[in-house]
């Protein structure tokens, strides 16, 4: 494919069609439905019933809602998602669902007095609906059937009104969603769904300060929506960091502060993509397993909008969602680039997001000899590769960096190459640095593929363990 060709995909890609437009969407989706099953029997893999999306209600033997979700406290070992496999071998998929069904039911049952399952099995805020800007009529209906209204936040630079209803006394979440869908079938709902840190596990492992030697670009802005950084450690000194959320709380956690690293971060020896750029920091976590909701991704996603941050990553993973759904597109609308982890639930598992959204740059991972983790998730929704396996970034605490691995922390690293190319959003601008920075991709051949996107990018960025000082 010609340079004009990958152009016209590029502009493809990024474009957003009207909110409307379900029908496009359903289609894509039943591609890669068709596509995941195609590779779970190419793999032999059991399970293909899950690969292909359709898992039974409210089972919790198969239910795969948390995707690596790390960092929680106080119960953050339920929570990690251990997928530290040989990269010589393909990983059984079907028993990392499987364990991951187990801790998404611990998890509900730790905390049942706020935490349910939807339909599908991925864990929601209990009692909880999400509406987007309905009319005073349509809340006069909602009101009269019982709902009560929690809250309602404005997101201007959204273009979108966002209210939270309180299901009524000893209904279900799920009913009560059908049951306003039926009031009002022409106003946007969901529930309020958790999404996970995209992170998985190398062989356990601590460092200090690594060695490397790169020159990298700072004076960039960049967004991440993630857990808290910890803008006191000092691979942050020159860095500026702007926090939002968790009233105003400083709440670090290990995978924000790993990816927030990989971006702006500069130690002795170590330096992340676009060192002493400035940083918005959402927290949507504050440190809480019931954190990570749809609707504080939106409000993150807001106020990113309010600062005009031209790229934003987000390493976290969920089912998709409406209203989660209408704050990405309504960013790409106005030119922001997003990228977004595509997951570690192996070759053949549904699309996660925001990563299959249109027109989210998704990221998968690779490791030191440039292959594909293994878990890695596949489809059109991988836009590029970066490093994301055997590489070091830093960590709260003592030692100051840790081992890491998983499509969390590739992603960053595109975020921060794309950032250097566009200083303000605009669609033109955010078309024109994804195009750049596949015409350098290595790999692709100016062509893209369900597993490399447009090729592997940021291999520079890659700090590994062996390269610690003595």
């Amino acid at each position: 494919m010609q340079g004009s060709a990958v152009s016209a995909e590029i502009q493809l890609h990024l474009r957003v069609r009207s909110t409307t437009d379900f029908t496009m969407r359903t289609s894509v989706h039943g591609a890669w439905a068709a596509l995941n099953a195609l590779l779970a029997a190419a793999l032999l893999l059991p399970g293909v019933t899950h690969a292909q999306g359709r898992r039974p209600p409210q089972s919790f033997q198969n239910m795969g809602g948390l995707h690596g979700l790390d960092g929680m406290r106080p119960d953050a070992s339920l929570l990690r998602q251990n997928n530290g496999q040989d990269n010589e071998r393909i990983p059984d998929v079907a028993a990392l669902r499987q364990a991951r069904g187990k801790q998404a039911h611990e998890l509900i049952r730790l905390h049942e007095d706020v935490i349910e399952a939807d339909p599908h099995g991925d864990p929601i805020l209990k009692r909880q609906i999400l509406v987007v800007s309905p009319s005073k009529e349509d809340l006069a209906k909602f009101l009269a059937s019982g709902f009560t209204v929690a809250g309602t936040h404005t997101l201007r630079d959204l273009d979108l009104q966002l209210t939270t209803l309180v299901v009524p006394a000893a209904s279900f979440t799920g009913d009560a969603l059908l049951r306003l869908r039926e009031i009002s079938p022409n106003v946007i709902m969901d529930f309020d769904h958790l999404y996970t840190m995209s992170e998985a596990e190398d062989a356990p492992g601590r460092a200090s300060t690594p060695v490397a030697s790169r020159t990298g670009a700072g004076n960039v802005r960049l967004g991440l929506i993630d857990g808290g950084v910890d803008a006191s450690h000092a691979v942050f000194r020159k860095a500026k960091i702007v926090h939002w959320g968790c009233q105003e709380k400083r709440i670090p956690s290990e995978h924000g502060t790993a990816v927030g690293s990989l971006m702006v971060g500069e130690a002795d020896q170590f330096k992340g993509v676009a060192p002493g750029g400035t940083l918005f920091a959402a927290d949507v976590y504050c440190g809480l397993s019931t954190g990570g909701s749809a609707s504080e991704i939106a409000l993150a996603l807001a106020w990113l909008a309010k600062n005009e941050v031209p790229v934003i990553n987000i390493s976290l993973v969920g089912p998709s969602n409406r209203i989660l759904e209408q704050a990405v597109l309504a960013m790409i609308r106005r030119g922001h680039v997003l990228t977004a982890a595509v997951g570690n639930d192996g070759p053949a598992a549904p699309p996660l997001y925001p990563a299959s959204y249109p027109g989210v740059i998704g990221v998968s991972a690779v490791d030191d000899r440039r292959r594909v983790l293994p878990e890695a998730a596949r489809g059109p929704q991988v836009a590029f590769i970066a490093p994301g396996s055997k590489m070091l970034a830093a960590s709260p605490g003592a030692p100051d960096f840790r081992v890491v691995r998983g499509t969390s922390f590739a992603a960053p690293i595109v975020a921060a190459l794309l950032a250097e190319r566009i200083s303000k959003p605009g669609a033109e601008r955010a078309a024109s640095a994804v195009q750049d920075l596949a015409k350098q991709a290595i790999g692709g051949n100016g062509s893209r593929s369900s597993d490399k996107g447009w090729g592997l990018v940021g291999e520079a960025y890659r700090i590994s363990p062996d390269q610690m000082q003595p």
